[in-house]
């Protein structure tokens, strides 16, 4: 790995001689520089986490559970609920979306789209991931949810199922609202890495450096692409109140952490925390096959409500939203007096206790500064249910589950690799094992098994064809190989 320290030597540098020139006059002033530009005794609430993707543990933390505000990396969610909706073939990258008057009137970074026109999908991905374009944000959120609430819902509902307990999502964008997201870098963590399990093949846009879009060219914001080893995406963020925040995905071949970096002093401050924290971190990670399960939810994609209706998007009445809150001007905002509202699965609400998050002052360590995690990061708790599945009564699982009409298999006993509220996505594992342990499952017959549960359905991710000695030796090479894995009778 390069050594980035020298290289923010050579940055900090180029940033004095730029602030020389400023002072001369010999800069044009910029309304959107200044705007940046944070005073020094600008102390935005920190945090920050570094998590070791492969094995779940922490490697550094500072106030990982304290509530903070994710300001625009609040666009991950809702990229992964537009990523559902591609990967079950309801939307395709070609699909237009359309742009309501309330969408094109939301406030700066954005395209500037107009009322009536149409986006397509991959254009509205690759607007969020570089320009963090906030009208495409809720574009996204009237095609898919119908309403910002109603997406607002649909996002907090996907934290929870993804194990991101203290989050609760209001808006699709990060804009200042009333109230405003709340979340924690933790959980942050936890988001950053589902979105690379699950949608592997979407992920990949979040590497891109610019994006072009009516004759106009807009740079990335996450300025350590290409410029910090390892790092690969993914999402900036800022607001006032949160400060300048980066959610960041670093790898080498043999190792991977994700890290988070919430309530930055200023853009430069912020990067050279990230850069350090990569630099120190990403050579502790793990090397070997990854242990973890990968994090992914319990809960089918929803389908989109209003993608083929233009009147229906643009109607007022039909788009209920909350009032707007100005950002303040002044100092941050006080998160002591937060109380967020936590969004059952049933749809009712709950505030959680005052001794639920930490509050009162929060120090800004400096660049690398280690502190022990309470807890490690939470991975998927689908782990769980399959564990649950594997012990369970046959009368009692035969009475709570419906199976589909299956091919008929090899009798004898099978290993199970997931059970996902996705079908495709447990056709993509199956096939994902076949082709890395072809020497395993050469002679096994993959197939996916769908039963409900509590009222969702789920789908297993099976090969049959195996003696019970076989499927215990299969999968506890699967495991070395970074699948979870488990055998039990077919």
């Amino acid at each position: 790995m390069r050594c980035v320290s020298a290289r923010w030597r050579r940055w900090g540098a180029a940033l004095g001689v730029v602030g020389l020139a400023a002072s001369l006059g010999l800069l044009p002033s910029a309304p959107a520089m200044a705007k940046k530009r944070a005073p020094e005794q600008y102390s935005p609430p920190y945090a920050a986490i570094v998590v070791d993707v492969k094995t779940g543990k922490t490697l550094h933390a500072v106030n990982a559970d304290a509530p903070r505000i994710p300001a625009s990396i609040t666009k991950v969610m809702t990229l992964y609920l537009l990523f559902e909706q591609l990967e079950a073939g309801r939307l395709r990258l070609d699909t237009p979306l359309r742009v309501s008057a309330y969408a094109a009137a939301q406030a700066p970074s954005k395209l500037g789209l107009k009322p009536g026109s149409t986006i397509s999908v991959e254009d509205a991905i690759l607007a969020m991931v570089t320009k963090s374009a906030n009208d495409v944000a809720m574009v996204v959120a009237e095609n898919i949810g119908g309403s910002e609430r109603a997406f607002a819902q649909m996002m907090t509902r996907k934290a929870r199922a993804l194990g991101m307990n203290r989050t609760t999502f209001y808006n699709p964008h990060g804009l200042p609202s009333s109230p405003s997201n709340i979340t924690t870098a933790r959980d942050l963590a936890i988001l950053g890495q589902a979105i690379q399990d699950r949608f592997p093949r979407y992920y990949s846009y979040f590497q891109r450096r610019s994006f072009t879009f009516a004759g106009r060219t807009h740079a990335n914001h996450n300025r350590l692409l290409g410029r910090v080893d390892g790092v690969d995406g993914i999402k900036t963020g800022f607001t006032r109140a949160s400060g300048f925040n980066l959610l960041t995905s670093a790898k080498t071949s043999t190792r991977h952490i994700v890290a988070v970096v919430l309530g930055g002093r200023s853009g430069p401050h912020r990067d050279q925390i990230m850069a350090s924290l990569v630099e120190n971190n990403l050579p502790r990670a793990y090397a070997g096959a990854r242990r973890t399960a990968p994090i992914t939810d319990r809960a089918p994609a929803p389908k989109p409500v209003s993608v083929a209706s233009a009147e229906e998007v643009n109607s007022t009445a039909s788009i209920p939203h909350p009032a707007r809150r100005p950002e303040p001007a002044g100092a941050p905002l006080d998160l002591t007096s937060i109380r967020p509202v936590v969004a059952s699965a049933a749809g009712s609400a709950a505030t959680p206790s005052s001794g639920q998050w930490s509050t009162g002052p929060q120090p800004v360590p400096r660049a690398g500064t280690q502190v022990a995690s309470a807890a490690p990061v939470a991975v998927s708790a689908i782990a769980d249910l399959e564990k649950k599945q594997a012990v369970e009564e046959p009368k009692k699982q035969a009475a709570e589950e419906t199976k589909d009409s299956t091919p008929s298999r090899s009798a004898g006993w099978v290993i199970q690799l997931a059970a996902t509220g996705d079908e495709a996505r447990a056709r993509d594992i199956l096939s994902e094992a076949r082709r890395k342990s072809r020497d395993l499952l050469s002679k096994a017959s993959p197939f996916t098994e769908k039963f409900v549960k509590d009222g969702t359905t789920y789908y297993r991710a099976r090969f049959s064809g195996f003696d019970p000695d076989s499927a215990q030796a299969a999968c506890k090479t699967l495991k070395k190989r970074g699948f979870s894995c488990f055998a039990t009778r077919g």
